[in-house]
């Protein structure tokens, strides 16, 4: 048995207004864990992705967030909760006023190869997308597969 605090978890560098990556924190060896604050318009993710063999759930506890799919769009409010299953395209993003919670599942924790899906101004649509750490060593950036422009940077 494990307790922690979420507030006491470091914060990691990533796409969220702000992220706790709780797996180890918890020892949970066959299930991730992450805390993550939405700011309007952020989201969780680095773009439109599949996990291999990773099903997610998101539980949402304050706010609202708005999960892009393949079959269309589905709001997901404070108190509701979404599984989307291994090779399930998904992206959610705060679409409401405030700042949204929310937990996300993951299982198994090594749920295999991740494709992302961004808007690449240079291809001019949605391709295949890395993320890799800035020039600084501390922030990221996705860069298109395609092309190699980056497609975002993240603080």
């Amino acid at each position: 048995m494990e307790k922690v605090r979420i507030e006491d978890v470091d914060r990691r560098v990533d796409v969220s207004t702000v992220q706790r990556p709780l797996t180890r924190a918890l020892g949970a060896e066959h299930l991730s864990v992450n805390y993550y604050e939405l700011d309007p318009g952020n989201s969780p993710a680095y773009g439109y992705h599949k996990h291999e063999k990773q099903e997610e759930v998101f539980v949402v506890q304050q706010g609202e967030v708005t999960f892009e799919t393949e079959d269309g769009d589905i709001v997901v409010k404070a108190g509701d909760a979404i599984r989307f299953g291994p090779g399930e395209y998904q992206q959610g993003v705060n679409t409401g006023d405030e700042r949204a919670v929310l937990l996300a599942l993951g299982a198994p924790q090594d749920g295999g190869d991740v494709e992302i899906l961004r808007e690449c101004e240079t291809c001019g649509e949605r391709t295949p997308t890395t993320v890799e750490l800035a020039e600084d060593g501390v922030r990221k950036v996705t860069r298109c597969l395609e092309c190699e422009s980056i497609t975002g940077r993240f603080e």
